[in-house]
């Protein structure tokens, strides 16, 4: 195993694959940090533009734009509460009440640190345990990775906010969202009202960008209207260093490339999932539990180490099966495909230099981002707060209009994003925590479909969830969260008897 990855070194660190490299990561992150654009989208991009180079050179370009894009969504996460991809939803939990704080210089350089740990952790596993891996993900059919959906929504809906009917009330809303469209199974149309363009469901992008962008500028708006032209007084320069505070955040970063690398190996389910479930298990493991949401670094680099540990376990299925973990590595193996290595046992076989300097290619570009994105990238970024804020509202709105306007190229996603623009500020005003509509979105097909699978493989019998190991465990856990504020609140109550 290590004597093609020694083999492929010298390949990996040539000036053209250098180049690309890093070309790919500044690229990268440029593309991150414009909501609506995504590392899927800029790497569709890149393919056909790679087909006359070298495999090695557009594969390290992949990897950079990958790596990059996936940092590049802190940044406007971190300064403007707009997560620049669907992964970067949980860094605004936390990085922009940091930001807020005067902190905004330290939440990016958490960010940037915690996005290359998790990535070049993902990278270690993928050079070292892609076969033995891959294994894990065939013992998952349709009853596991349905309680995978139930125990994320549960998790999600539990333990961010303060109110939990209130997380559970707002996934209930993004399942409604999400049951909108062309049924899957049958074909069928479910709210649609005959318009054309419901068929395909809400884009997660347009959906993010209204609850997570809009709202922010409509409070700006109304706080420039008070106060007229004035700047923002935080203090954007961070007094600690990039290595201060790994003392207090290497359990964090650790339990979450655990997550990530798991949640990689499972065909479907993302980044943002792992970044969720990365953060659940942070803000319950931590001894101030009560700081998240208010600005912890733990949170900001849970949320950014778990998203980035999933990119390269991702692609353990992707290379060994050709099953791709995620969007971003079913367009890598297109990659793949036009450059005429087709992904299985005989890729390593035939092409060890090949796929063993890629796998490099992915640790390589995520120490890049130290360097790129963390020394040279944040002290550029965090200037975006000493706009005023009349002119960071107009700006906020046109990147977001140009970002959903250029996914599909429709006026309706416009006005789909300004109407889940105003949902979301009324959630706010309400006191409803938005993170479980948006998970409810992602993970309630998945977990319906799945569902619906395992009753047609089964012929409806419903005890197929609950007859597997796998199944069983996940269930048990799922219950456990849902039982988990009663559980608190008569500890609390017995505590407190005495007194």
């Amino acid at each position: 195993m290590f004597e093609p990855l020694l083999h492929a070194l010298p390949y990996v660190f040539q000036p053209a694959n250098l180049f690309a490299m890093v070309a790919g990561v500044v690229l990268g992150i440029a593309i991150g940090a414009l909501p609506g654009l995504s590392a899927t989208m800029g790497i569709a991009v890149l393919i056909p533009l790679t087909f006359g180079l070298d495999p090695l050179v557009g594969l390290g370009m992949m990897a950079g734009i990958y790596n990059g894009a996936m940092y590049g969504g802190a940044i406007p996460a971190v300064l403007l509460r707009i997560p620049g991809t669907p992964a970067s939803i949980v860094t605004t939990f936390d990085g922009y009440p940091m930001a807020q704080k005067g902190e905004a210089g330290r939440a990016l350089q958490i960010a940037v640190v915690s996005s290359a740990i998790g990535g070049m952790v993902s990278a270690v596993v993928l050079m070292t345990l892609a076969p033995p891996l891959a294994r894990v993900t065939l013992a998952f059919g349709p009853a596991e990775y349905f309680w995978v959906g139930i125990f994320g929504l549960s998790a999600i809906a539990v333990f961010v906010g303060k109110n939990p009917i209130k997380g559970v009330l707002s996934a209930c809303i993004g399942l409604l969202i999400g049951c909108i469209g062309i049924d899957t199974i049958t074909g069928a149309q479910r709210f649609t009202f005959g318009n054309i363009n419901l068929y395909d469901g809400f884009n997660i992008v347009v959906l993010l960008t209204g609850l997570y962008a809009i709202p922010p500028a409509i409070a700006m708006a109304e706080e420039a209207v008070k106060t007229g032209i004035s700047r923002d007084k935080l203090r954007v320069k961070s007094s600690h260093g990039m290595f201060d505070d790994w003392r207090r955040l290497w359990k964090t970063w650790t339990r979450s490339s655990v997550i990530g690398v798991i949640v990689g190996l499972l065909p479907g389910a993302g980044g943002n999932i792992a970044a969720f479930l990365s953060y659940n298990e942070a803000k319950r493991a931590s001894k101030t539990p009560d700081e998240f949401g208010e600005g912890s670094p733990e949170g900001v680099a849970a949320g950014e180490c778990g998203n980035n540990a999933d990119n390269s376990a991702a692609l353990v299925p992707a290379l060994t099966l050709g099953v791709p973990g995620s969007s971003v590595a079913a367009v890598i193996l297109g990659g793949l495909l036009i450059h005429g290595l087709r992904p299985g046992p005989a890729l390593f076989r035939d092409y060890p230099d090949v796929v063993y300097g890629f796998m490099i290619q992915m640790f390589v570009t995520s120490a890049l981002l130290m360097f790129i994105g963390g020394i040279i990238g944040t002290r550029v970024f965090i200037h975006v707060l000493r706009l005023p804020r009349v002119l960071l509202v107009p700006l906020i709105a046109g990147l977001t209009a140009v970002g959903v306007y250029s996914i599909n190229n429709s006026m309706f996603d416009l006005y789909m994003m300004l109407g889940f623009g105003l949902l979301g500020y009324a959630m706010e005003r309400l006191d409803f925590p938005l993170a479980p509509a948006v998970l409810g979105l992602i993970l309630g097909p998945m977990a319906e479909e799945n569902m619906r699978l395992a009753l047609l493989i089964s012929q409806n019998d419903w005890l197929v969830f609950v007859t597997r190991p796998i199944s069983v465990t996940i269930a048990v856990l799922t219950l456990l969260v849902l039982a988990f504020p009663i559980i608190r609140d008569m500890i609390a109550r017995r505590r407190t008897a005495p007194a």
